[in-house]
């Protein structure tokens, strides 16, 4: 849930970008390339990226001409210039980075020391780009629960130490495209943002207006994902650079280059835009009511990207409500949404009652971060001092007017949602992202995402698989003749599904054979308890008179194999050595699942239409949680040898 803020207030922004800026071609001066290879990836990452200019703290002989708390200092004096702010006035710092000049002390006393800033709180918060909200929602609650009437939060990045050439001299001058990459991304510079209670008015563009704190929500997925974007691992993540016998061994392996494992990176826009559409649902947001999206994008390659996935899920933000200067500020990490804002702020006008949302994903192992500012005449009364923070919801609901919350459909194709099911997906939106983050946990998973998977975990997999799809057209035909007469268009709709899918589980099993199964003979497998209990479940409700549920398992079933399948799918193909014709059965439900789903809309609308009780969608929403958490225990058991 938000972190929801009443009396808190943005009084100024600045940032501070070391020396002259940095054009394409003057790159190599300062981040010379390592081999024959390296020009072709710049070429390549630059066509993509759209960073025209970016800035470097160092000269091109590689030495420091600003260290990482030099450029924090400086972003702070600029922030505090330009508001009239006097540094004493400060009680609390907070600081945003991947990384300060020393391992230790923390990198906010550090920067504290540069200002020779009087004795106050302070917070270091290590991360990657989500990390410079961290520092604003900290110093926003100190602000919020009365600790400090003046906060301070700074991020500031200086990646570029680690991309100068000789860093990679104990390599020969070589480096793996994940460790290329971001030489040719990242740029240094810093950031800073003055909270406070008293709502001045902003300076700037802007006149005559404050800026408010509404709220920051932050959530970190990095209990589903691998680690995307590391520093200090060896290249297959398994070794620390602590763990080898000297520094000059962990840099000759390569575990002190900045790494980032661009194959995992959709993931992190997908899980995004799924938490922006649960603020949409809860209240927090209404995209009508955004007046300026600022979006931290890495490469301008994502922003078709957000817009898809804005778009499927019903909530654009049309386009000429974004704001970005990575095209001329570059990529600064956990400082690009800082510098951002203050340079909205400096040039563009906000008017009263417009709204800023900020929208910022970090790929190191997933994470994403929102913020909702809101502006205000100035002369407009101010939050009562002490009045509770956190109005919530509700109120968040009533003040961003968001009259269409319930309508927020779930992953699965929601265009084709008819009228009238908005409240029930919704329900049913909630169930999947609950079940597939638990997917996404259970050891299957973990070791295929570790890259551990071997190619008897597949067969295993599959020898519990097969049975289980098996029974899938037998159920559903089941149920059909359950249906009474009223639900004659369901039950025909449902038999046609059942004919399409009867012969499933032979492709399934002649994959399994492909992929050198040693059982011959489909009767001999058994499924593991979990699909054992899936399977009596279905069959059981299947009998029942009209058992209008089972939609809701074939929600669960059809779901993860649009959904799932094609998440896990590549990391198969990358992990195994197998033919083509492996992979037909994951394939095949990758791709045509969708169709199935909207084949699914179409039958729960008959059976809405056909419901004389007005109990269905309850049915088929208590199904759905059922088989989720049966589905889950059938991922479960996948590695255990013995499903006796």
């Amino acid at each position: 849930m938000p972190i929801a803020f009443n009396r808190v207030y943005l009084e100024s922004a600045g940032y501070f970008m070391p020396g002259e800026p940095v054009s394409n071609d003057a790159m190599d001066g300062y981040i010379a390339p390592l081999n024959r290879m390296s020009s072709r990836i710049k070429s390549r990452i630059l066509a993509e990226n759209g960073i025209k200019h970016r800035y470097y703290a160092i000269d091109p002989e590689g030495a420091t001409v600003f260290t990482n708390a030099q450029l924090a200092a400086n972003a702070i004096r600029d922030c505090l210039r330009r508001n009239d702010s006097d540094l004493s006035a400060v009680s609390l710092l907070t600081s945003g980075s991947s990384g300060g000049d020393a391992l230790m002390p923390g990198f906010a006393n550090m920067i504290q020391g540069e200002l020779a800033a009087q004795p106050m709180e302070t917070l270091s918060v290590h991360g990657i780009c989500a990390a410079g909200v961290s520092a604003i929602q900290a110093a926003a609650q100190g602000v919020e629960m009365g600790g400090h009437a003046s906060a301070l939060a700074v991020a500031s990045e200086l990646p570029s130490r680690l991309f100068k050439r000789s860093r990679f001299a104990a390599r020969g001058y070589d480096a793996d495209f994940d460790a290329h990459f971001l030489r040719w991304m990242l740029s240094d510079g810093a950031g800073a943002l003055l909270l406070g209670n008293t709502g001045r008015a902003l300076p700037g563009a802007s006149s005559g207006v404050r800026l408010k704190l509404k709220w920051v929500h932050q959530r970190s997925f990095s209990g589903d994902y691998p680690v995307c974007m590391q520093l200090g691992l060896s290249a297959d993540r398994q070794k620390g650079h602590l763990d080898y016998p000297s520094w000059n061994e962990a840099e000759a392996d390569g575990a002190l280059s900045l790494r980032q494992d661009i194959r995992l990176l959709p993931h992190l826009f997908d899980i995004g835009i799924h938490e922006y559409a649960k603020l949409v649902r809860d209240g927090w947001l209404d995209p009508d009511q955004v007046d300026h999206f600022l979006c931290h994008y890495s490469s301008e390659k994502f922003i078709p990207v957000v817009e898809d996935l804005m778009e499927k899920a019903g909530l654009v933000i049309p386009r000429e409500r974004w704001f970005s200067n990575l095209a001329w500020r570059g990529n600064t990490g956990a400082a690009s949404i800082l510098i951002m804002l203050a340079e909205f702020l400096e040039t563009r006008e906000v008017k009263p009652g417009e709204q800023i949302f900020c929208y910022i994903p970090e790929s190191g192992r997933f994470m994403a971060a929102y913020m909702l500012l809101e502006a205000e005449a100035v002369h407009a009364p101010l939050a009562v001092a002490g009045k509770p923070a956190g109005a919530g919801p509700a109120a968040a609901r009533e003040d961003a007017q968001s009259g269409d919350a319930d309508a927020i459909a779930p992953p699965h194709d929601p265009d084709m949602a008819p009228q009238g099911l908005g409240q029930l997906l919704t329900e049913l939106a909630a169930i999947w992202h609950d079940y597939r983050s638990r997917v996404w946990r259970t050891p299957v998973v973990r070791r295929l995402r570790n890259r551990q998977f071997q190619t008897a975990d597949y067969l295993n997999w599959m020898e519990n698989w097969i049975p289980q799809v098996r029974e899938g057209s037998k159920w559903m035909r089941e149920g059909a003749a359950s249906l009474s007469g009223q639900y004659a268009p369901l039950a025909a709709l449902m038999d046609m599904h059942a004919g399409e899918e009867q012969n499933d589980f032979q492709i399934l099993f002649q994959d399994y054979r492909n992929a050198g199964g040693t059982v011959d003979s489909i009767d001999a497998l058994r499924r593991n308890p979990g699909g054992e209990a899936l399977n009596a479940y279905l069959h059981s409700l299947a009998a029942t008179r009209d058992p209008i549920g089972l939609l809701g398992a074939i929600y669960i079933i059809e779901g993860t194999g649009q959904r799932i399948v094609p998440a896990l799918l590549p990391l198969l193909k990358a992990s195994l050595a197998l033919p083509p014709d492996a992979f037909r059965f994951l394939e095949y439900h990758g791709h045509n699942d969708e169709h199935h789903l909207a084949r699914w809309l179409s039958a729960v609308e008959l059976a809405l239409d056909c419901d004389e009780d007005g109990r269905a969608e309850q049915r088929i929403v208590d199904t759905a949680r059922r088989t989720a958490a049966l589905y889950l225990m059938q991922f479960h058991h996948v590695m255990e040898g013995d499903t006796a």
